[in-house]
């Protein structure tokens, strides 16, 4: 842990001021998107209002699919943001309060939007809320991090993740931290 690093703070102070809209609509753009792209084109749909904030689901809803398009949004991308927004607007999702719910209960509620999977809802527990024991078991630099530090030949399966991790609860959010770090070191050291 000396050697890795503090951990930094949960959340960061960006994220606690975003709303819980716009994080998750950040979440959906950034999807399988390298950093600079995704923060290219989460900044296009933000100007697309006039804000510096993401759009609300009103507005977001009220912009043509063209619009939002020629921002780079994907069409699955697309379909997720205009049905998180729908949900927020009718409530089936409801926001306020969600910090409430167990961290289960989070998750149920989360993965029915399309386009937000069980990754996505644990980030959302870890970085938006803050929630110290989530473990992302199908994470792969998660699984690689475990690997390195159980000096294990192939990186252990969500199942046997899950049971390594037992013993980090009531801190799994921070292991995974940890775990991330160690995948990264790893990857830099070959570079």
């Amino acid at each position: 842990m000396k050697r890795l690093g503090p951990l930094p703070a949960f959340p960061q102070p960006a994220q606690r001021r975003m709303s819980t809209f716009a994080y998750l609509a950040r979440s959906i753009v950034y999807q399988q998107l390298a950093g600079k792209a995704a923060a290219t084109i989460f900044g296009r749909v933000c100007a697309l209002t006039r804000g510096c904030d993401f759009p609300t689901p009103q507005a977001l809803l009220s912009l043509s699919d063209d619009t939002l398009r020629g921002a780079g949004l994907s069409r699955a991308k697309l379909a997720a943001l205009r049905d998180l927004s729908e949900r927020v607007i009718d409530g089936r999702l409801k926001t306020r309060g969600l910090s409430r719910l167990e961290n289960d209960e989070i998750i149920e509620r989360l993965v029915a939007v399309r386009g937000i999977g069980p990754w996505t809802a644990q980030m959302f527990l870890m970085f938006k809320l803050g929630r110290l024991d989530v473990l992302p078991i199908a994470d792969l630099g998660v699984q690689e991090g475990a690997r390195i530090l159980d000096g294990l030949s192939k990186r252990p399966t969500p199942k046997e993740l899950a049971a390594r991790g037992a013993a980090w609860a009531p801190l799994s959010s921070v292991a995974a931290w940890y775990m991330w770090r160690l995948a990264d070191e790893a990857k830099e050291s070959l570079a």
